[in-house]
């Protein structure tokens, strides 16, 4: 019996481990390549895919760096960039319900990849990395005034070098403010995404 149980907990480990899926971002600056966990975050992870396999990534932006210089009246400071189809409505499919920290298990960590929001369940095509570990991120976390956090759905396991290149770009330009967007964490000059593909 003992025994059953031992290959019973290996096979959903392998299983686990079966299932992580890796997506390669391809951007002007240099590839991103990011792992992503179905296991953990199913419906986050799926939204995702359905826009990588509808290639309505290629040719998207990342737009916005927030660094603790350019989040001045921030009381909550975090350390991200974030890419998507910006205000480009007609490439969006509806927003998701959205799958907190406290759901998953998983935890906004140097590199982690997260859906970007406003409202609950509010996350579509937007997404951002991590810069450093960001706990004000996770559900209960003050970044975010309803305290649900954000979707954690997967890190990256190649190119943080890429990642941090992004965040140094310089920023400020005109754009909208509000309680989610300030026009000095809009990049000057957003770097392309070329292209995301889903990884054999």
């Amino acid at each position: 019996m003992r025994y059953l149980v031992v290959w019973a907990i290996l096979f959903v480990k392998l299983g686990s481990l079966a299932m992580a899926q890796q997506v390669k971002i391809e951007t002007e600056a240099g590839p991103i390549v990011v792992e992503l966990y179905p296991d953990k975050a199913p419906g986050t992870v799926a939204n995702f895919l359905r826009y990588v396999s509808d290639k309505r990534y290629d040719g998207a932006k990342f737009y916005r760096v927030v660094r603790l210089d350019n989040q001045a009246t921030s009381p909550v400071k975090i350390e991200v960039i974030q890419g998507g189809l910006g205000t480009d409505s007609t490439r969006m499919f509806p927003p998701i319900a959205q799958e907190t920290t406290q759901k998953t298990g998983l935890k906004h960590l140097d590199g982690t990849l997260s859906m970007a929001r406003g409202l609950p369940n509010s996350g579509a095509s937007e997404f951002f990395i991590c810069i450093n570990p960001q706990p004000e991120l996770d559900f209960g976390g003050k970044r975010n005034p309803d305290g649900q956090g954000f979707a954690a759905f997967g890190k990256v396991i190649s190119g943080m070098d890429v990642v941090r290149k992004i965040q140094a770009g310089e920023t400020g330009q005109p754009g909208p403010t509000n309680a989610y967007t300030n026009p000095m964490q809009l990049l000057r000059k957003p770097v392309l995404i070329r292209t995301v593909r889903q990884l054999p």
